[in-house]
């Protein structure tokens, strides 16, 4: 009996550890505010985009590569390269990065948005419709 419960025991807490391991994995690196305007909306030889992620990643082509900017756009250290923006395109698909209403937002309009970057994904908000 008592190892029972020696083992139970030591399972919580490898458990706890590990759950606390893997939210301590994707810290937070820092946030950037974006407006995702027109220009964002096509790609840099000019087709439209179909998806928020791709209108993210424009915007970050825009500001890196083009020079682009739109007023209330900020810089970001992450997202520097193409292979970068590859990486955070694909951050953005991923479940949990945007919600279903941030995404509407982002394809039918000009939102102001903050990305937070973490080390192994990125979360979008809308400050401004």
């Amino acid at each position: 009996m008592r190892l029972s419960k020696t083992v139970t025991v030591a399972g919580l807490l490898l458990a706890s550890l590990l759950a606390a391991s893997a939210a301590q994995a994707d810290d937070m690196l820092g946030s950037y505010v974006a407006r995702i305007s027109d220009r964002d909306h096509q790609a840099s030889d000019g087709y439209a985009l179909d998806n928020a992620a791709q209108m993210v990643r424009q915007d970050r082509a825009n500001w890196h590569k083009f020079h682009r900017r739109d007023r209330d756009d900020q810089g970001d250290e992450w997202f520097t390269t193409n292979d970068a923006r590859a990486d955070l395109q694909r951050m953005l698909e991923r479940p949990g990065a945007m919600s279903s209403s941030t995404k509407r937002a982002i394809v039918n309009g000009e939102p102001l948005i903050q990305v937070d970057v973490y080390e192994n994904s990125v979360r979008v908000s809308i400050l401004e419709d």
